[in-house]
């Protein structure tokens, strides 16, 4: 119970990895809330959530939503010990197909949102307060079609360095969790950028990960739990990998 007594938020967490820390939180002690713009996928992830778990629906893109959102929090449980900035988003597009929209919609919620989910929970956090942003190795990792997606999350990353410099004195520790390949939905969008049948995808990504395969989302849910929890007492800004050595060998 390496949460027991703590409140955390994820953004983002009505499926995939989002899903899988807050089951992990919720069994290691937290309350957690969980948002997402849909409320009926919240719904069925707070009814496959064993634990304290309160759905909130909200757009990290809408400044309203995320007011909204910390005051409920602050309502209900009055401070905030832990914040996953998780909600993103991947829209494939070639160089030559970069669009103005299709730019202001990856960096809304990959960098905007990211920017302005912590700026409006900070606040709610005491000292020893974690926050964990979520990235992605292609925020390193030069993969065709991700011009846009590659540039906000490497946002993400500085934001990491430069706000563990900014909130250390507050007693806040600020990491980046970076996922490589896992095996939820988001592939199946994918799959028709690359002109791929699913599985013929996933097998693959997988042969490009040193281990062989793709992560479970479990996985990366138990590295979030070490950045959430006191055994990361003495890491701040500092990128965790999650990926299975695709960006490291």
């Amino acid at each position: 119970m390496r949460l027991a007594g703590k409140v955390a938020l994820i953004t983002g967490a009505g499926a995939g990895l989002g899903l899988a820390m807050a089951e992990r939180f919720a069994a290691e002690g937290a309350h957690v809330y969980i948002t997402g713009r849909r409320k009926e996928v919240l719904d069925d992830a707070v009814a496959a959530i064993e634990g304290r778990v309160t759905a909130v629906a909200a757009d990290v893109t809408a400044p309203a939503d995320l007011h909204g959102l910390t005051e409920t929090i602050r309502a209900e449980s009055g401070r905030l010990d832990v914040l996953v900035a998780n909600a993103g988003m991947i829209e494939r597009a070639d160089f030559g197909e970069v669009t103005e929209d299709h730019f202001d919609r990856t960096f809304a919620v990959n960098a905007r949102g990211t920017m302005f989910t912590v700026q409006t929970a900070l606040p709610l956090m005491p000292a020893g307060g974690s926050i964990i942003l979520v990235g992605s190795i292609q925020g390193f990792k030069g993969l065709p079609g991700s011009t846009t997606y590659s540039a906000a999350k490497a946002a993400v990353r500085s934001y990491a360095r430069v706000w563990a410099a900014e909130f250390g004195d507050r007693g806040l520790r600020v990491n980046v969790l970076t996922p490589g390949p896992f095996d939820t939905a988001i592939i199946d969008g994918q799959a028709e950028y690359f002109g791929q049948d699913p599985a013929a995808l996933r097998a693959q990504m997988a042969t490009h990960v040193p281990l062989g395969r793709l992560g479970r989302p479990a996985e990366l849910a138990a590295a979030a739990l070490f950045l959430a929890s006191d055994d990361s007492s003495f890491m701040t800004g500092a990128e965790l990998c999650v990926d299975g050595g695709m960006a490291q060998v």
